[in-house]
């Protein structure tokens, strides 16, 4: 972990990014990790992304008998021609994921930006 400056975690996956120091590392794209892949996204598909997920919420799972548990909602990834088969709670945690790592770059962006004395 050495190589890494991680942004954000939870139990479904993590956000971070590579340090200056290795080759072909861009500073301003983000590695995000969850179900056994990798994607190194810039903030702007981030955004994208926290958009596809409040968009695949309104699936309504309440009249199921499984529990949430079933991956019956298809989300849209950052990433043209690929979706994901999700459940309504890998879904929260994917939501968590990503709200988490756009507040922990935007705090950053304020703190070295407009916040600064």
């Amino acid at each position: 972990m050495d190589d890494v400056a991680v942004i954000y975690h939870n139990k479904l996956g993590i956000s971070f990014r590579w340090k200056n120091n290795l080759p072909n590392a861009d500073p301003v794209r983000i590695q995000m990790v969850f179900k056994d892949m990798g994607f190194y996204l810039l903030p702007e598909e981030i955004q994208h992304f926290s958009s596809n997920i409040q968009a695949a919420k309104y699936y309504n799972c309440g009249n199921c008998s499984s529990k949430k548990s079933c991956r019956n909602i298809l989300l849209r990834s950052p990433l043209e021609k690929m979706d994901f088969a999700v459940s309504a709670i890998e879904l929260e945690q994917i939501s968590d994921l990503i709200e988490g790592t756009l507040f922990k770059l935007n705090l950053e962006n304020y703190l070295n930006g407009c916040g600064r004395n």
